[in-house]
């Protein structure tokens, strides 16, 4: 007979992808997490994953029920506050996806701000490269500079940041401060490895200058800004981290500005999740909060 106890350790099993790491969280044996999936396959007559070498893949009835376990998760966490529980705190993991750049320069540290004040929610900050997938529950929440498109996506642009040219005290000792943007031809600069660009907006140099002269390239946003604070070059950086770096120095801050949107979305079936919605919220309250300082010298 089905257990509904089963998809406890069907959600974590699904949102983790390997039997250890769900193990951790529900805080059992690994063997308890194989041995629980394998009776609720049994007792629902179904296959919910298909076993990879790169770990457990849900298949398409295992999306199907995860859509509906999710949908009890969330009924079941809605109970206190039906019950007159309207201020129990959020509780949960919540995986946030974004870039590298943004993620270690503005919204690690901010999230540590949420750690206090909503101690009960766990967030696992990932960055990637490329556009995650919300509809295969590669993460709860996307933070991007482009719109994802997907179904029953839930997106929205939280704001902007602006970015500007940036070099050391050393590099403009060695050739010049440049004046004009004609001036820019004749410099070196720090880029990103060309090929390795998943997700175009991030060609941002592009919006100022092709250069015909790069001494270093970076699939890292983070390495581009150490070498432009060593001196190898001009780099277009956002002014949320490189005013991280005492060493770097603004190049023709009002001829040069270029700025990028920035979009959270979330799947439908997570939306209203007290968890994911606490962090929806608190991210909107914090692009709101620090518009100036993403987009001010």
């Amino acid at each position: 007979m089905f257990n509904w106890n089963d998809l406890v350790f069907f959600l974590e099993l699904a949102r983790q992808s390997r039997l250890a790491p769900a193990a951790r969280r529900l805080r059992v044996d690994h063997t308890t997490v194989s041995r629980r999936i394998a009776e609720l396959e049994k007792d629902l007559s179904v296959k919910l994953f298909d076993r990879k070498p790169d770990g457990f893949v849900l298949t398409e009835q295992g999306h199907r029920l995860f859509t509906i376990a999710e949908r009890i998760e969330q009924e079941a966490g809605n109970v206190p506050r039906a019950l007159g529980g309207e201020h129990m705190a959020a509780t949960g993991r919540v995986r946030v996806a974004t870039m590298e750049g943004i993620s270690a320069f503005f919204l690690a540290e901010r999230f540590a701000q949420l750690a206090l004040r909503e101690p009960g929610i766990l967030v696992e900050l990932v960055t990637e490269r490329h556009l995650i997938s919300l509809t295969k529950r590669e993460a709860d929440v996307f933070i991007s500079f482009v719109p994802p498109v997907g179904q029953r996506l839930v997106v929205k642009m939280l704001g902007s940041f602006r970015l500007a040219l940036y070099a050391s005290a050393d590099y403009i000792d060695r050739n010049g401060m440049p004046a004009s943007r004609s001036d820019l031809a004749n410099h070196t600069f720090v880029d990103y490895v060309e090929d390795m660009i998943a997700i175009q907006p991030v060609r941002w140099l592009l919006d100022v200058i092709d250069p015909s002269a790069v001494s270093f390239r970076s699939s890292s946003m983070h390495a581009q800004q150490n070498a432009i604070a060593a001196g190898a070059g001009i780099g277009l950086l956002p002014l949320f981290s490189a005013k991280q770096n005492a060493k770097l120095i603004p190049i023709m801050a009002d001829a040069v500005q270029v700025h990028r949107d920035i979009y959270l979305s979330v799947h439908e079936d997570l939306e209203f999740l007290s968890r994911v919605r606490s962090v929806v919220r608190y991210l909107t309250e914090v692009f709101s909060r620090d518009k100036a300082y993403l987009n001010s010298l």
